[in-house]
């Protein structure tokens, strides 16, 4: 299998996950299959060990034990850099942008195109990341009036949309998005939601963390809940209710 994955083989695997912090068992044996351009709902309270694992997935932390697979190759993630070569994607609540950077720096960052390159150093080639970023952004259905505007005046909503347009863009397998309805307008949550409904339509796997159980049973095709560090319930969306979910959390 290794080095030839099929439709059947999960974009990620995870068995016998744990992760200690200071004494605090963080993460408690847990195993995950999540198959190619499946959106998948992450819940659980504070402390149950969600954000454990999506750190870990994103390359932030490393388990203490136990395998991480991807495209059914074992891997082995040191930082987040190593999590974006691998496909892997996350747009923190917080930080995934910039603000006091453009548009088009935003969604070049870190992968920045070069005019040219010597002696390790290169000029931006910045006419195609304004001209690319355009299309990227409408690709997702945001229509900015520049992509030299700075991504502080944007909303949340639109933020968010550029970091997806991103991993779009960068052709990401799989994209965590870290509570990214808190704080945001009806009309907002709506479109974000939105964009989750239709990225397995263009391949992508998503993980949506959230706390907000009507925002993930309204985007995704799966649920997923954690407590004290282990898998409470594992069902599709359809297969399960809003009361069964928060009486295992």
């Amino acid at each position: 299998m290794d080095g030839n994955p099929t439709a059947a083989t999960p974009v990620i695997s995870v068995r016998d996950l744990h992760k200690w912090y200071s004494g605090v068992h963080a993460l408690r044996g847990v195993s995950l299959d999540i198959p190619h351009g499946q959106a998948l709902g992450l819940v659980g309270d504070n402390g149950a060990g969600k954000s454990t694992l999506i750190s870990i997935l994103s390359g932030l932390h490393q388990a203490d034990s136990g395998e991480i697979r991807v495209d059914g190759d074992p891997v082995r993630m040191r930082g987040p850099r190593d999590a974006m070569n691998l496909g892997i994607e996350t747009i923190y609540q917080y930080n995934s942008m910039v603000p006091t950077m453009t548009i088009a720096r935003n969604l070049f960052i870190g992968r920045e195109p070069l005019k040219a390159q010597v002696g390790g150093f290169g000029i931006l080639d910045e006419r195609r990341m304004r001209a690319e970023s355009v299309g990227a952004i409408a690709d997702v259905g945001l229509h900015l009036r520049s992509p030299d505007a700075l991504v502080g005046e944007l909303s949340g909503g639109q933020r968010q949309g550029v970091a997806i347009a991103r991993a779009l863009y960068f052709k990401s397998k799989v994209l965590i998005l870290d509570e990214p309805t808190n704080h945001l307008s009806v009309k907002e949550t709506a479109k974000v939601i939105d964009y989750v409904r239709t990225l397995s339509e263009q391949g992508m796997t998503c993980i949506f963390i959230s706390h907000n159980l009507q925002h993930v049973f309204a985007s995704c095709s799966r649920i997923v809940a954690m407590a004290h560090g282990e898998i409470v319930l594992d069902k599709p969306t359809g297969e399960t209710s809003l009361d069964e979910v928060q009486n295992v959390l």
